[in-house]
C-alpha cells in the first residue's frame, strides 16, 4: 500500500467511525495505530496527498536525531515505519483533502457525535476527534531576493540531497533546519556556506558544534541582497555588517531555510480555544476546550509544552486513551501494554 492516493475520490463520500484524526504526520500516524490497538474504528484526513506531514513534504531524506531508540533515522524511513504500524488496523485515509466544517449531531438519550465535512465534500461521522495537524497549513517564508529563481536553483525544501552533489551551495537561515541542511549537504556538495542575518543562532547548540567542526563557511550579520544568473542561479551578493560591501559567493544551489508561515485554517471556526493564534489549548488529558475534541503534537499548547516529535508520540497515546473513555466511559483509561497482547492480524487500510 502506498500513500499516493488522492482524496478527490472521496467527493460526497460518507464515513462512519469512532475516531477521526485530523493530520497524517508522524503524530497522527502513531495516533491511528494506537487507536486501532484500542479497538477503535479510525479515519485519518490530511490536506497533503501523501502521509508523513512536513517530513514527507519537506525533508524526507533528512536525518532525525531525537526519536527514542534511533541514534538517527531518515525522515522517509520514519514515516514508512509509522505507516506500516498504523495500517496494521483497518484505518481509512482521506488524503489530499482538508477537514473543514464541524457540526455537532444530537443522538437519542442526550448523546452527541460530530460530523466533519471535508473540502472535497466527504462527510465523516465520528464520536471523537484528535487533531494532530502540526503547525496547520504552512508555507515557507520567502527570501525576498531572487524569488524569480525559485525552481531554478532557489529552493525552500530539499527533498533529494543528491541533486546538490558537487554544487556550490548557500544555505540561508539560523534555525535548526538551516544548520541541519548545511550538515547534510556539506559531505556531498563542492562547497557549503551558511549565511545568517544575526550573530546568534536559534539552532541546537550540539548541531552548531558539529557544524563548526566541518568545512562549512559560516557568515553571520549578513543576508542575501541579490541573486544573479541565467537561466539558473550562479552567484549571490551579500550585505550587512558581517561582510565586505559587495561580497559575492559562487552559488548554484540556494536553500532558504527561513521558517514557515502557518495557518490553522478551518480549525479556527470549530470553537476551540486558541493560543498565540496558532496552537490549541489542551488539558492534561489532551482535551481541547470542546469536549470530545482532543489534540496532540506541535499544535497543542499547555504549561511546559515542548515541541518534539518524541513528545507528540506520548501526547497521541494520552489523547487516544482519553478519547476511548469519552466514547465509552465504562472502558479503562489504560488498556495495558501492547506487549501483553498477541500480534494483531494485519488489516488492509484504505486510502482515498
Amino acid at each position: 500500500m502506498d500513500g499516493n492516493s488522492n482524496g478527490a475520490d472521496a467527493h460526497n463520500a460518507f464515513l462512519d467511525c469512532d475516531l477521526l484524526i485530523v493530520g497524517a504526520g508522524p503524530v497522527g500516524l502513531f495516533a491511528a495505530y494506537y487507536a486501532g490497538f484500542r479497538g477503535l474504528k479510525v479515519a485519518v484526513v490530511d490536506a497533503l496527498a501523501e502521509p508523513g506531514g512536513q517530513i514527507s513534504a519537506m525533508y524526507p531524506e533528512k536525518l532525525i536525531f531525537d526519536i527514542a531508540g534511533f541514534p538517527s533515522v531518515k525522515g522517509r524511513d520514519l514515516v514508512d515505519g509509522l505507516l506500516e504500524q498504523a495500517t496494521r488496523f483497518d484505518t481509512r485515509f482521506l488524503l489530499g483533502d482538508r477537514a473543514q466544517l464541524l457540526r455537532p449531531v444530537a443522538l437519542p438519550g442526550g448523546r452527541s457525535e460530530f460530523e466533519v465535512v471535508t473540502a472535497n465534500g466527504a462527510s465523516v461521522r465520528c464520536g471523537a476527534v484528535v487533531v494532530t495537524a502540526g503547525i496547520g497549513a504552512f508555507a515557507p517564508r520567502k527570501l525576498g531576493a531572487g524569488d524569480e529563481f525559485e525552481g531554478r536553483g532557489l529552493a525552500y525544501f530539499v527533498p533529494d540531497p543528491s541533486e546538490y552533489a558537487n554544487q556550490d551551495v548557500v544555505v540561508v537561515g539560523g534555525g535548526d533546519s538551516a544548520v541541519d541542511w548545511a550538515l547534510t549537504l556539506h559531505p556531498i556538495a563542492r562547497s557549503v556556506t551558511l549565511v545568517h542575518r544575526r550573530r546568534t543562532f536559534r539552532a541546537h547548540e550540539a548541531s552548531l558544534v558539529d557544524l563548526r567542526a566541518t568545512s562549512v563557511e559560516i557568515i553571520t550579520d549578513a543576508q542575501v541582497a541579490g541573486v544573479f544568473g541565467g537561466p539558473d542561479v550562479e552567484r549571490v551578493a551579500l550585505t550587512g555588517p558581517g561582510v565586505e560591501d559587495g561580497r559575492e559567493l559562487p552559488c548554484r544551489r540556494l536553500v532558504a531555510a527561513l521558517g514557515f508561515v502557518a495557518d490553522l485554517g478551518p480549525l479556527r471556526s470549530w470553537g476551540l480555544e486558541i493560543a498565540h493564534h496558532r496552537h490549541l489549548v489542551v488539558d492534561s488529558a489532551m482535551q481541547t476546550s470542546v469536549p470530545g475534541i482532543f489534540a496532540a503534537g506541535d499544535i497543542t499548547e499547555y504549561p511546559g509544552k515542548v515541541r518534539l516529535i518524541a513528545v507528540g508520540f506520548g501526547e497521541a497515546a494520552t489523547a487516544v486513551n482519553n478519547a476511548a473513555v469519552f466514547l465509552n466511559p465504562e472502558v479503562e483509561l489504560f488498556p495495558g501494554h501492547s506487549t501483553d497482547a498477541g500480534p494483531a492480524a494485519p488489516a488492509q487500510s484504505e486510502m482515498v
